[in-house]
């Protein structure tokens, strides 16, 4: 994980990445967490992604999270508090 651009960029190219999404929508919601468990001033703590990828056919709910949270190690690592996903195939997005 490089130390330029957002944590949001970055969250979104690694994704790009390692899922290759037909849809993928990241959201910086750390300002609504100030002053909470986890919250720093500076933000970008907590995210909300919207996945649809096809790597996910066949995976459970918790696989996909796994495979997603995996993907994002570097980030919590380096004080990426909570992430909210929704993880859908295109089957399911349809």
């Amino acid at each position: 994980m490089s130390g330029q651009g957002t944590l949001k960029d970055w969250i979104g190219q690694t994704l790009q990445a390692e899922l290759t999404p037909s849809f993928l929508d990241v959201v910086d919601e750390s300002h609504l967490h100030a002053g909470h468990s986890g919250a720093r001033p500076e933000g970008e703590t907590h995210f909300r992604l919207d996945v649809v990828s096809s790597v996910f056919e066949g995976k459970s709910r918790i696989e996909r999270h796994r495979i997603v949270n995996g993907a994002l190690a570097p980030a919590f690592a380096r004080g990426l508090h909570a992430l909210a996903l929704k993880a859908r195939t295109p089957a399911e997005a349809a």
